[in-house]
């Protein structure tokens, strides 16, 4: 992680929460945009994308990802560096509108606490 831990966070729902702080998904998709560049950390809430999870394990079968009960949920999960928004990309990950593009990432140590909507302050 940077040297300066940040105080921001984005809640991301599990399973993409983990693909991001494992260092396999380098896009996190919005239906807005951002101006927000740097360290951010990774909250997961509380639900579970199903769908998701079954679309990622069909596409992505070399991610061997947890099952579905063992996934961290309601807290904060690890940190990535967001250093662009987009409207366009290559990225496999992508499906926008907007695209938070990510360069590095990685897991923490689980801190239960509850979300909020947007990036937010812990």
């Amino acid at each position: 992680m940077p040297k300066r831990p940040s105080d921001t966070a984005l809640s991301v729902r599990q399973p993409w929460a983990w693909l991001l702080v494992n260092g396999y998904k380098d896009v996190e998709n919005r239906t807005w945009s951002t101006e927000f560049r740097g360290p951010c950390l990774i909250h997961t809430g509380k639900t579970f994308d199903h769908d998701g999870y079954k679309r990622a394990k069909r596409k992505y079968k070399n991610i061997k990802m947890p099952e579905p009960d063992e996934f961290e949920r309601g807290g904060i999960v690890g940190w990535v560096n967001i250093k662009d928004c987009v409207t366009k990309s290559r990225s496999k990950w992508f499906n926008g509108p907007y695209g938070f593009v990510v360069d590095q990432a990685g897991p923490l140590r689980f801190a239960p606490m509850p979300g909020k909507l947007r990036f937010f302050k812990v």
